[in-house]
């Protein structure tokens, strides 16, 4: 037994484990709701970008916290299907988001220097619709309640909250550079708990009570349709399916902080 330890002792060796990490992403935002018609389209692109903390609990998990910015929009005038042009709505939106995400390598990070890997957590984002109106100007929707959000003729329809829960989810692909550095690629959508993100979800409504209740501009807002007629409970959007948006780009890490010190085994 004596001679076992020594040996054990005598082949061990020490190496440092870097814990934390700082990223950095840049790359670009999108989304997917009521005024899109394809899954993806370069026209909707807009800059994002986005810095994390991360800490390495292992070789193989790792738990991040960041920040990021996106800016995303939609028009049916770049639909194809000519319904959905008729319908002639539009919107922008900044994302301001903060996440938490767990993160694990498909593979032992130990033996490669390029592998994939996923993640996924929570997050809340604030984002606020804006459009523009017949005078081309500037005008934030949620303050119209252009589906009745919040008037006394529709009880039902509450007005929506700037800030919402996310939950992100994606993968990627990274690559080690030298002993400090990590270039990685990631992909990553948000499932999103409101589908009021386009300021788009359900019916119109009546144009005379919402002039009444809110003004001649929350009316030129919410039916925009090139034809003058509207029935109210006409469809406007698709409540059954909720918005998204995702975020996408190349990502650079530096290792921060002193490393520590661990002792493993010699195995040779």
């Amino acid at each position: 037994m004596k001679y076992c330890m020594f040996f054990l002792l005598f082949n061990a060796q020490v190496c440092a484990a870097q814990e934390w990490l700082a990223e950095t992403m840049v790359g670009v935002s999108a989304y997917n709701g009521d005024l899109t018609q394809s899954s993806f389209s370069f026209k909707r692109l807009g800059p994002a970008a986005m810095i994390n903390i991360k800490y390495n609990s292992n070789s193989f998990w790792g738990v991040r916290a960041g920040i990021g910015y996106g800016r995303i929009s939609g028009d049916d005038k770049k639909n194809k299907d000519e319904g959905l042009q008729s319908r002639n709505l539009s919107f922008k939106s900044h994302i301001i988001e903060f996440n938490i995400c767990g993160e694990l390598a498909i593979v032992d990070p130990e033996l490669y220097y390029s592998y994939p890997y996923i993640f996924g957590g929570v997050g809340v984002f604030h984002f606020n619709p804006y459009t523009t109106d017949n005078d081309n100007k500037k005008t934030y929707l949620r303050p119209l309640s252009t589906e009745g959000q919040g008037l006394e003729a529709y009880p039902n329809r509450k007005p929506y909250s700037l800030f919402q829960f996310s939950m992100p989810f994606g993968a990627g692909w990274k690559v080690k550079l030298k002993d400090r550095f990590e270039l990685s690629y990631e992909f990553g959508y948000r499932l999103l708990f409101t589908d009021y993100l386009d300021d788009v979800s359900s019916t119109y409504v009546s144009l005379e009570k919402l002039i009444a209740a809110k003004g001649a501009k929350a009316a030129e807002l919410s039916y925009r349709k090139r034809t003058p007629f509207m029935e109210e409970g006409e469809a406007r959007g698709n409540s059954k399916v909720r918005d998204l948006y995702f975020f996408t780009g190349f990502k650079i890490a530096t290792y921060i902080g002193k490393k520590r010190k661990e002792v493993k085994a010699n195995n040779d």
